[in-house]
Order: C-alpha cells, then sequence, then structure tokens
C-alpha cells in the first residue's frame, strides 16, 4: 500500500452567501483560483490546526466551524498526497495581519483574495483547481451549506 508523502488542508471557505478563494495570476500563464490552504506542515498538530493556521496566514482570518467533506488523491513520485477538504465558515478577516512567506515573493505571481456568489453556475465559470475540487464543490452545495448551518449533537 502506497504511504502519505503529502498533506494539504483547503477550505470551501463562505462568508456569508459567498465562497471567499484566491485568484493567481502568473507570469505566462491564464490566471486561475485556488482555495484558501495549503500543506500541513511538523509543528501542526492535527489537519484542521493546519486549515487554521493556512487562513490566518493567506487571509489574518479565523474560522466559526470546519468540517471535513471530501478527500483528493494524488499519485506523487514516492508515495500519495492526499488534500483534505474542509467547509468552512470565515468569521474574521485582516488582510494587514497575513503572514504567508509568498507575498513577499513577487516571483511567485499574485495573490488576490476574491468573493464570488456560492452558486455552481458561478463556480463552473472560474477555472478553479484542482479541477476534482471544483466539480465536487459545484455538485455539493446545498450540502455544504448544510452541514455548516446543522448544530453539532453532543452525545
Amino acid at each position: 500500500m502506497p504511504h502519505i508523502v503529502k498533506r494539504n488542508a483547503r477550505a470551501i471557505l463562505l462568508d456569508g452567501d459567498d465562497l471567499v478563494l484566491i485568484k493567481r495570476t502568473k507570469p505566462g500563464r491564464d490566471p486561475y483560483w485556488v482555495t484558501v490552504g495549503g500543506g500541513v506542515e511538523d509543528e501542526d498538530t492535527s489537519i484542521e490546526a493546519a486549515l487554521h493556521r493556512e487562513v490566518f496566514e493567506e487571509l489574518g482570518g479565523t474560522l466559526d466551524r470546519a468540517e471535513l467533506v471530501h478527500l483528493i488523491t494524488d499519485e506523487l513520485e514516492n508515495g500519495i498526497g492526499v488534500q483534505h477538504i474542509f467547509a468552512a465558515r470565515l468569521a474574521t478577516m485582516d488582510l494587514s495581519v497575513r503572514t504567508g512567506t509568498e507575498f513577499a515573493k513577487p516571483e511567485r505571481g499574485g495573490y488576490e483574495i476574491v468573493r464570488i456568489p456560492f452558486t455552481a453556475e458561478d463556480i463552473r465559470k472560474l477555472y478553479l483547481m484542482p479541477p476534482e475540487l471544483a466539480d465536487f464543490t459545484a455538485a455539493n452545495i446545498d450540502a455544504i451549506i448544510s452541514v455548516l448551518d446543522t448544530p453539532i449533537r453532543k452525545a
């Protein structure tokens, strides 16, 4: 059985009725959009903790709630990569305190925070990467909203 060599935590991040994305622009490449998130680091205590760290680094943001809703597996040279996809609600955002190192590297291109209506039609208009995430999100709008709006029952 292949072993996991890379993990990412990404958020289908809702703020009200909008989906918060990052529009990436790189020289010589068409613009594309990604969800907030990134690699799980050794110091992260959990995959969800990595998501919270990434939201703060990329948005200066905090989350109200995050629920694991999907996994995407990538075959890599020396094992597999797993992208842990969370549905999440944004609690706060202050771009002036974001700390991601990518913002200080012009050679990495632009990182524009954008909001789009959280509808299948609007998601399908974008070049959202990876395509598996775009397809999952567009096909599960109502379920994602329901997951975030349904109270967690305590046993």
